[in-house]
């Protein structure tokens, strides 16, 4: 007698050859997210799978996740198993679930161990330094972006905005946010060499003083400024305008060094 049994016939979801062996690896990776809640196993292994591709930056922070019907069909389980697991992600704050608009990345993987370079390199930039690299770089991020971005990014870019506009009166909030803004343009820009350039110069500027120097002038009006000046630029990229857009952010670096020459 032969004893042959489908997975589907135990009781078990139907997960494809390839989703189990990426849920395989994830799990070794992820599995320390969850060391409060108790869940099934097919659960699990979805969380582990999620987690392992917002890890990754397949789902980078402020982007949508996809729909959980999407996500039910791609992982061949059931949708109360994803909404499960999604209710989880977001107990544990690597996720962010808005009603009627669906579940949003708050994770932000670890430092990479280059930031002990850049920490060495920051102590060695100076604000003259960081403006010229801004003043090569920014007008060209921008060009690019406007020239490549897809409505998809250009949609998460406005998600940003709407976090920077969101602040009202702590400078750390405002200055996450806007880094945030300029990653996902250096990200629109498809180049991934010209998005690295432009997140050293990120991380430079975080790492060394600038951070603390913005931070004293970011009162509330000024960043309302910002808010009004940046709505400007999400404005002429959403509108493929090329001309305005590299336009404003040569005036915005022009205030900048203004800035900067207060405090020489």
């Amino acid at each position: 007698m032969q004893l042959c049994y489908s997975i589907q016939e135990q009781g078990f979801p139907l997960i494809r050859p390839e989703t189990r062996q990426t849920m395989s690896s994830a799990e070794e990776t992820t599995s320390q997210i969850l060391t409060t809640h108790s869940v099934g196993a097919t659960v699990q292994v979805v969380i582990d799978t999620l987690f392992a591709r917002i890890k990754s930056g397949t789902y980078p922070v402020d982007t949508r996740l996809p729909s959980e019907r999407t996500l039910a069909s791609e992982l061949g389980v059931a949708r109360n198993t994803v909404r499960e697991a999604l209710d989880v992600l977001a107990a544990q704050n690597v996720i962010h679930r808005r009603a009627g608009s669906g579940s949003f990345v708050k994770y932000r993987s670890d430092p990479k161990p280059e930031t002990a370079s850049y920490s060495s390199l920051a102590n060695e930039v100076s604000p003259l330094d960081h403006l010229v690299v801004r003043g090569i770089l920014e007008p060209e991020l921008v060009r690019l972006a406007v020239i490549n971005m897809t409505p998809r990014q250009i949609e998460e870019l406005d998600q940003i905005l709407s976090r920077v506009e969101a602040v009202r009166t702590d400078p750390g909030d405002f200055i996450d946010a806007e880094e945030d803004l300029y990653r996902k343009i250096a990200e629109g820009t498809g180049n991934p060499l010209l998005h690295s350039c432009y997140e050293l110069t990120i991380e430079a500027c975080r790492l060394s003083y600038r951070t603390a120097l913005r931070r004293r002038h970011l009162t509330p009006q000024r960043i309302q400024d910002y808010q009004k000046r940046y709505n400007t630029l999400f404005n002429a990229i959403a509108s493929r305008d090329v001309e305005s857009a590299v336009e404003f952010i040569k005036l915005h670096l022009i205030d900048e060094q203004k800035l900067l020459l207060q405090e020489v």
